[in-house]
């Protein structure tokens, strides 16, 4: 199984570029693009929060005009940039989300795929940083308990560790040490997948890896400093793919963009070229 991952797209109204310099709308068609000329298809599409920017219905609309060409079957959890109820009418046809208004946006995925997906909420309205609250872990530990032989895939927003860029990790995730030692308690985790960054970043958490994926628009800037101020770039977007096989999840960074090649190791001798 091919899982693609997309992160942190933010978009906006149409027109409207992010912090008046990032055309996420442009970028995430590229990145649609991309993801639809791959040799092998993702037979799923995973998207880990901020899908847009203010939260707005019109941008849901915007943003899911934007992925229409995709077949695939694509699953969301919020951001912090998303708000619950818009987001829960723009997904609903999805059929995983639960109905109940103002409820967290919190599920399982089972018996459809190789894989159980569960999606977490962190979002905390109006806020930049994250919470896992005593409901929310509890959830999690019932829900991890329900299945503890079926092989798991965690999504979450806000990365559950300190990254050492400081203005993000001002803006993390309340509750980390209670979901440490959730997770600690169940080795059925694959992998706990995150976005928030706009960048790849791995850690261990209870004994599970937990990475971060970067975005297809902006990045945040490599700052390793608790005083590192807010700023992002524009290095090279991307997204992610995860390979379940062989019972462990295998995880490329995809550069979005034109590069030069591919180009041959070996001449048609099957000699390394000199």
């Amino acid at each position: 199984m091919l899982i693609a991952q997309i992160t942190d797209t933010h978009i906006k109204l149409p027109g409207k570029l992010a912090y008046r310099k990032v055309d996420t709308a442009a970028m995430l068609e590229r990145c649609v693009a991309n993801l639809q000329s791959l040799k092998q298809q993702p037979d799923l599409i995973l998207l880990t929060g901020d899908l847009v920017d203010l939260g707005r219905p019109e941008e849901y609309d915007h943003l899911k005009s934007i992925l229409a060409p995709i077949k695939q079957r694509i699953i969301a959890i919020p951001g912090n940039h998303d708000e619950r109820n818009a987001m829960r009418d723009a997904f609903a046809s999805g059929g995983y989300l639960p109905k109940e208004r103002d409820s967290f946006l919190q599920f399982a995925i089972d018996d459809e795929y190789p894989l159980r997906l569960i999606g977490l909420d962190t979002l905390i309205p109006g806020q930049g940083g994250g919470e896992l609250c005593d409901a929310r872990l509890a959830w999690l530990d019932k829900t991890l308990g329900e299945k503890p032989d079926v092989p798991t895939l965690v999504m979450m927003h806000h990365p559950p560790f300190q990254t050492g860029i400081g203005h993000m990790d001002n803006i993390g995730l309340k509750g980390s040490a209670g979901f440490e030692a959730v997770v600690a308690k169940y080795p059925q985790i694959k992998l706990i997948l995150c976005g928030h960054l706009h960048r790849v970043i791995r850690a261990d958490i209870g004994g599970r890896t937990a990475l971060t994926c970067p975005s297809p628009a902006h990045q945040v800037a490599l700052d390793i400093d608790p005083q590192a101020p807010s700023r992002f770039t524009m290095e090279p977007p991307g997204y992610m793919l995860h390979w379940w096989h062989d019972n462990r999840l295998v995880s490329h960074t995809v550069a979005i963009g034109d590069y030069d090649g591919p180009h041959p190791f070996h001449d048609p001798d099957g000699k390394l070229i000199d």
